[in-house]
This record gives structure tokens, sequence and C-alpha cells, in this order.
């Protein structure tokens, strides 16, 4: 992998994930029900998107809307499922009550990850300690990103906060690639990568037309090329 930044997009079929591979993505962020924010899609949609594209997909493992864990054995089986469909990339991250990373849950998961790779996703904006949830995570196996926007009513809120995590980077804690998503916009792009960010994810800014249709593979070649701007 060359240093260019990485791209990902959200995609719910495989129609989204052929166009987002066209427009240059880097990486597909694999979800269904968008209502609840992104919940874990069915194994047979892996397996047709699988098919069609050839570019890395992280499958999210999340049952319900919200950051509680919720069933975990039911979380469990549904990672095994993926897992033994060629699942190799994943999206997770938990809550407790009060704003702690349910670790009890995420190191369930990752036993069944068994090694693969994952993000840790926006829950870590909405932690009561982001710097705790950090370092509580840091000896994870298979932990290499952190998707966030620095807050939880998103980028505009958190940009000071997505600055000041990227300088901390290869401190214990903040090896993890800072993929910034939620509410991203084209013009926050000079600021986060003069700050050295280089990782972003995008939702509903592939999709022009809305979460009733599909992602544009213009618009994510609009978001390449800006990614790609010095």
């Amino acid at each position: 992998m060359s240093n260019r930044a990485v791209l990902e997009v959200i995609a719910l079929d495989e129609e989204d994930a052929v166009a987002a591979q066209t427009g240059g993505a880097d990486r597909l962020e694999l979800v269904t029900d968008m209502a609840a924010d992104g919940l874990t899609p069915a194994t047979a949609t892996f397996t047709a998107i699988r098919r069609a594209v050839d570019i890395p997909l992280r499958v999210m493992l999340r049952l319900a809307d919200g950051f509680a864990a919720g069933d975990v054995d039911a979380l469990v089986g549904r990672a095994e499922e993926l897992r033994s469909a060629g699942a190799t990339e994943f999206v997770l991250g938990f809550l407790t009550a009060d704003g702690e990373p349910d670790l009890v849950a995420v190191e369930r998961l990752i036993a069944v990850l068994d090694g693969c790779r994952w993000t840790f996703h926006r829950a870590i904006d909405r932690a009561a300690d982001r710097d705790g949830l950090r370092k509580a995570l840091a000896d994870l196996p298979g932990l290499d990103t952190y998707l966030t926007a620095g807050a939880a009513t998103g980028v505009d809120d958190g940009l000071a906060t997505l600055r000041a995590e990227a300088a901390r980077t290869g401190e214990p804690g903040y090896e993890p690639q800072i993929l910034v998503g939620g509410g991203l916009r084209l013009d926050h792009l000079p600021t986060l990568r003069t700050a050295g960010l280089t990782a972003f994810h995008i939702g509903g800014a592939a999709r022009p037309q809305g979460w009733t249709a599909p992602v544009s593979a213009a618009a994510v070649r609009t978001w390449r090329e800006a990614v790609d701007t010095p």
C-alpha cells in the first residue's frame, strides 16, 4: 500500500460496492439499516459483495442501535458466520452504560476474529474518557483503526480533538490510524490533511440522492481526487 490517503465508503449492497470501487474507494464498510446508524449485514450480502469487488471489506458487528453490546452471544455467532464466509476485517465498538469501553464484549468478539484487523468505531465519540478508552484498548490484537469525528456531534465540533490526537500518533494507545468520519465534508479536508490525517470515511456524502439511492461513483471520484490533493 502506498502512503496515499485512505478513502473508505459505506456500502449496503453489490451496486453500492461496485460504484464505490469504480469511484476510487480503497475500502468499504459493510452495514445494513442506516436508520439505526449501521448494523451487521446478512452473510449473503457480504458474500455477494465479496464476489463483486476486490477491495478490502470491513463488516460491521452491531445488532442494535446505540453503543451497548446487547446480546453478545448473538454477536459472536454472527462474527463466526461471517468469518466462515471469508470475512477478514471488521468494525465494532461497545460502551458500558457509564461510557467506559465494554472490554468483556470486545474481548469476546476479537477472540472469534482471531487476529483479523478491525476498526473501533464512533463509540469513541460517546466515551466518557477518550484517552482512557484508547489506553484500555491499546494491547488488543487486530485493532488498527479508530473511526471518529472527534465529537459526538460530528467533525465540525471535533476538529480540535482530531488535530490533537493526530499529533500524538505513536504514543501508547495512539498507534491505530485515525479514520475521520461523521459529518465529514469536502471543506474539512485541507485542515485535516494539514494536521497529518490521512484516512477518511464517507456515507451520505457518497449518495447525493440520499440513502434510498445507491452510491454515486462520480461522488466517490470527487472525494478520491480531494483526499489525494496534498
